[in-house]
């Protein structure tokens, strides 16, 4: 695929998005999201932290987020689509968002504590139903991008 092409089509998804009313629901909700985790004590600190921590809140902002995505629903899910699960759905969420939201929430108890981890559950359904709406893993990684920015850029590590 030739670079306009590649560029054309990022476009277009973008263009999409800014009319699509799920997605902008998904933006309005990530508040929700940030709220929840601030209130069941897994936040630990205040915004403050970002002005010492700049590096750090661009990895656990963007960096991150973004790899996780392509790994996560660029790869897996992917990959699962081309399985046999790919047919089944439960409600508008389909097997292979559901099969690479339980992997990757199981990754996020590795790192973190079990309710932070058990936490990434929804917006994980959420990002992947994203990535099978439009078939590209980018407004996976926008929401995911802006749901750690927010929480975050709010919160603190």
């Amino acid at each position: 695929m030739n670079v306009s092409k590649s560029s054309n089509s990022l476009l277009l998804i973008l263009h999409q998005l800014t009319k699509d009313t799920a997605f902008l629901i998904a933006i309005v909700l990530a508040p929700f999201f940030w709220f929840r985790l601030y209130y069941s004590g897994i936040a630990i600190t205040g915004p403050d932290w970002l002005s010492k921590n700049i590096l750090l809140f661009l990895q656990l902002s963007l960096f991150y987020p973004t790899v996780e995505e392509l790994v996560f629903r660029g790869l897996l899910q992917e990959k699962l689509w081309q399985t046999r699960i790919s047919r089944l759905s439960i409600y508008c969420i389909s097997m292979p968002n559901i099969v690479t939201s339980i992997v990757f929430t199981g990754f996020h108890f590795i790192a973190h504590p079990p309710g932070w981890a058990i936490a990434v559950i929804i917006p994980s359904l959420v990002f992947g139903f994203f990535r099978d709406r439009y078939q590209h893993v980018l407004p996976a990684i926008i929401l995911h991008v802006f749901y750690n920015s927010g929480y975050f850029l709010l919160f603190g590590k």
